[in-house]
This record gives C-alpha cells, structure tokens and sequence, in this order.
C-alpha cells in the first residue's frame, strides 16, 4: 500500500518513528538522553556532522515532538521532551499481543517467586 505524504504530516507516531529511525537523530537523542540539556552547537561531536546538518536534524525532532528548545541569548539548549520516553512505549505496547508487562509488575514477580509462600512453609512445618 502507497504511503501518502499527507499521512506522514498527519499521524504523530508515524512522525516520531520517522525522526527517530535516522542514524543522526538517534545518535543526537541518545546524547540528549544522557544529560539534562545540550547547546545545538556541543551535538556535532556527537554524530561527525556539521553544524547546519544538526540544525536540520534537531528541527525534525522538535516537530516530532521529541525534543524542546529553549533560546539563551544566541545559544539554544535542547533536551528530550517529557513524554517521548511514555509515546515510544505506548507505540511498543500496541505492538505486543496483550501488552507489555510494565517493569514494577516483574520485579514484583521476581521477588515473590524468591521468597518461600506462606503455603510452602506451612507445607514444611
């Protein structure tokens, strides 16, 4: 089936996909990701690449929404936006036959599977 260029601009998690599914935007997310905010001008080091190419990149980010700006002066400072972490995993959740099991749910599993049931003690009493 042809994808129309409408659908692109109209769907948000088709847009997410897209700007994360580049090389460069992943490598600057994951940056993003490892620190509170960046300067546009410290993510080159970060993905080899110039200057007006980062530009290029951040601005698909921002009109995914997966990133913010803030301007300082002649600098502008970028870190993830607050939800992009939730709206990837709600896309992954969709994507799994009954959900995904969020991570308190098996950590909990875990530990009751290590400690010995009120059963099974009684059972060896």
């Amino acid at each position: 089936m042809a994808r129309t260029p409408r659908t692109t601009a109209v769907d948000p998690e088709i847009r997410l996909l897209a700007a994360l599914a580049d090389p460069t935007r992943l490598a600057i997310v994951r940056e993003l990701a490892a620190s509170n905010e960046t300067c546009a001008c410290d993510l080159t080091s970060c993905c080899d690449v110039g200057q007006p190419t980062v530009s290029h990149h951040l601005r698909v980010l921002r009109e995914a929404g997966v990133v913010t700006s803030e301007r300082r002066g002649q600098w502008i400072f970028y870190q993830l936006a607050p939800d992009v972490a939730e709206r990837v995993g709600a896309i992954a959740r969709d994507l799994v036959p009954g959900g995904l099991i969020p991570v308190g749910d098996l950590v909990a599993g875990r530990r009751r599977a290590a400690t010995p049931t009120a059963a099974g003690v009684s059972a060896r009493a």
